[in-house]
């Protein structure tokens, strides 16, 4: 048994953006939501394991991370790639430094690149400043991120708050002389004490080049694109295994809820326009505790659910709402509340017979596959809708649409429904 390529997600909608983007060029990638069933899933080209690396404290993100590439390389994994988020949200406090740490320090690498940007979704790094849309990430909408908020637009320096390693650049102006002047930079670097490349991602050339000079390294780090570029690369220079059974949509019978947890300004309008044909109930996290909350919500399933039309359930707030919740319960103590009760109403309305599911928001959607029990999916190829329409691999076939809460059009909840739906 034996895998050539492994991603480890920091969150489950950032593991199916890789994975649908794979099937969409003809790369299987198996999705893994279960690290025990590592064991079973036989040779594999590409295999995505979803994680919650991203917010859980730095200690416990660490041993949990050395406890999932223990289990890969028990399984024959060759390349191992740590992805995050290609904005590289993270605190001071974040986990993407010591999880590097610990990867560098394991695999016994002299070098480790970070390649953090997605050209394709606008998000840029130049001379190590990252650009979300046309602004510097410090100037736009993620500033004001709840639990990640990025104030400051220099990559270099927000990892290097995060590690003692020492933290160097791989710059545009160096990439675009070519693949064999960059190897020769990196080199130079190296000799000066650097072991951690943050590399530009000003357009897909970058990120072709930097994957052509890291993708023989055992392990490498970033967001989607270059783990796309990789696996990409890594299929020219050989032929595909594993059996390439292509998804199918799940049709027929069972009830369909959209489960709201992002509380940015595209999931509000998102969430107000479902609600204009629908029945949606808003949560208040900080009204009661967590299985009243959950209760109160199934026992609205109930009356609503024999309607034949798809509900939801949001716990996304505006600005000041979520201030409030976060001086009671804390920043990630009030973000762990409003996925519980998301994970606890998809867990009833499951048993309730509901089979489709739209989640928005990364965390929320992790909380709510783990409540599903679902151990692993299949992922469908990057469409219209983005990514994250996959169904799951057991006798249920729950088809899920799992959005990542600042992408997709006002009535992208509609759509991945009908979707769904379609023959």
């Amino acid at each position: 048994m034996s895998v050539r390529f492994a991603v480890i997600a920091d969150d489950f909608t950032g593991g199916l953006f890789v994975a649908s983007n794979l099937e969409r060029i003809g790369i299987p990638a198996l999705y893994v939501c279960d690290p025990d069933i590592l064991p079973t899933v036989g040779d594999q080209e590409v295999l995505v394991v979803a994680t919650r690396l991203r917010f859980i404290p730095s200690a416990q993100a660490v041993a949990t991370l050395d406890s999932l590439t223990s289990a890969l390389d028990a399984i024959g994994t060759q390349h191992i790639f740590y992805k995050y988020c290609s904005t590289f949200d993270s605190t001071d406090e974040g986990n993407i430094g010591p999880c590097a740490d610990l990867l560098i320090k394991k695999y016994e690498q002299l070098r480790l690149v970070f390649g953090p940007g997605y050209p394709d979704l606008r998000n840029y790094v130049h001379e190590g400043y990252m650009f979300y849309k046309d602004r510097l990430i410090s100037e736009s909408i993620k500033r004001f991120d709840p639990i990640t908020p990025m104030d400051d637009p220099d990559m270099a320096r927000v990892l290097q708050r995060q590690t003692a390693e020492k933290v160097g650049l791989l710059p545009h102006r160096v990439l675009h002389r070519g693949s064999e002047f960059a190897r020769d930079y990196v080199r130079d670097q190296q000799d000066t004490g650097v072991r951690y490349f943050l590399m530009d991602c000003v357009d897909n050339d970058d990120v072709a080049l930097g994957a052509a000079i890291f993708r023989h390294d055992r392990v490498t780090t970033g967001a989607d694109a270059l783990a796309i570029e990789l696996a990409s690369q890594w299929k020219k220079e050989g032929a595909a295994r594993g059996p390439h059974d292509r998804p199918r949509p799940v049709r027929g019978q069972g009830g369909e809820a959209v489960l709201v947890g992002s509380c940015s300004d595209v999931t509000l309008r998102q969430r107000d326009h479902f609600a204009l044909r629908n029945p949606v109930l808003d949560i208040d996290i900080c009204e009661a505790a967590d299985d009243v909350l959950t209760g109160r919500s199934l026992e609205w399933a109930d009356r609503h659910l024999d309607a034949g039309r798809a509900i939801g359930f949001s716990v996304a707030a505006d600005p000041p709402s979520v201030t409030r919740a976060q001086s009671i319960f804390g920043v990630m103590g009030a973000a762990r509340k409003a996925e519980a009760i998301l994970a606890g109403i998809a867990k009833g309305l499951a048993e309730r017979g509901v089979r489709k599911f739209v989640v928005s928001g990364g965390e929320s959607a992790g909380a709510v596959v783990l409540a599903l029990g679902i151990q692993s999916m299949q992922v469908l190829p990057f469409d219209e809708l983005g990514a994250g329409s996959c169904i799951s691999r057991d006798d249920r076939r729950i088809s899920l649409f799992l959005k990542p809460g600042k992408i997709g059009a006002e009535d992208v909840f509609s759509q991945a429904l009908e979707k769904m739906r379609s023959p």
